[in-house]
């Protein structure tokens, strides 16, 4: 299923097209390559928790959807155990945020190792795999579920308009605390100003966010 014919008409607003279309990729495949290859002893550490933690695959594989509502298989640590989705029902009663995503302070589902990987964010180092693959970018708006996307109202679907990124503005002013109008304005604010500088910007704080922990749960 696609959402193309649904996404708002967004390129008039847009930053500058020589970047969104040649320089952010080249700058995503720098910092992606760079960072795998720096990561990669802390890819082991992270295999060998999570397999000593709990019974299951290390890595996490999820359809997300994407540019102009491409779907692609998604890449993160697990931080769950193996029967989270089995699971969500039983707990969507307890969902801390509004709109149609869950979000739990004291995820039952989440294991001891998973907890802190999202605390720290290292859950979400494979997805430098996608950046590199082209399904996302080092910065964009997160990439959601289908399940999320088909209740996002016509105003939400603007963020399907650029590729989906591994950190953005919502990452870096308050993550899971935002209520989803405040985290849908972020991506607004971010698909019509786009640009170089925006997006270095947001690199450079997000390290600090990572650091610090805020709002992550």
């Amino acid at each position: 299923m696609g959402y193309g014919d649904t996404l708002p008409q967004v390129r008039r607003w847009r930053g500058r097209p020589v970047y969104e279309t040649f320089l952010k990729r080249c700058l995503d495949v720098a910092i992606a390559g760079f960072g795998l290859v720096a990561s990669s002893p802390i890819w082991l550490a992270i295999v060998i928790a999570i397999r000593i933690d709990s019974p299951g695959p290390a890595i996490f594989v999820q359809e997300r959807v994407g540019l102009h509502g491409r779907r692609f298989r998604f890449y993160k640590f697990r931080s769950m155990h193996r029967d989270a989705e089995t699971r969500l029902r039983d707990i969507q009663k307890h969902n801390e945020v509004d709109g149609p995503v869950f979000k739990m302070r004291r995820d039952p589902r989440v294991t001891r190792v998973g907890a802190f990987l999202r605390r720290t964010s290292l859950d979400e180092l494979p997805q430098l795999i996608n950046v590199l693959k082209g399904d996302m970018s080092m910065v964009g708006p997160r990439p959601p579920l289908p399940r999320e996307v088909a209740q996002y109202r016509p105003s939400d679907m603007i963020r399907l308009s650029v590729k989906p990124g591994l950190t953005c503005l919502w990452q870096v002013r308050g993550r899971s605390t935002v209520d989803f109008d405040t985290w849908m304005a972020y991506d607004r604010e971010y698909v019509t100003g786009l640009s170089a500088w925006m997006d270095l910007t947001i690199l450079v704080r997000t390290v600090w966010a990572v650091l610090s922990c805020r709002g992550a749960f």
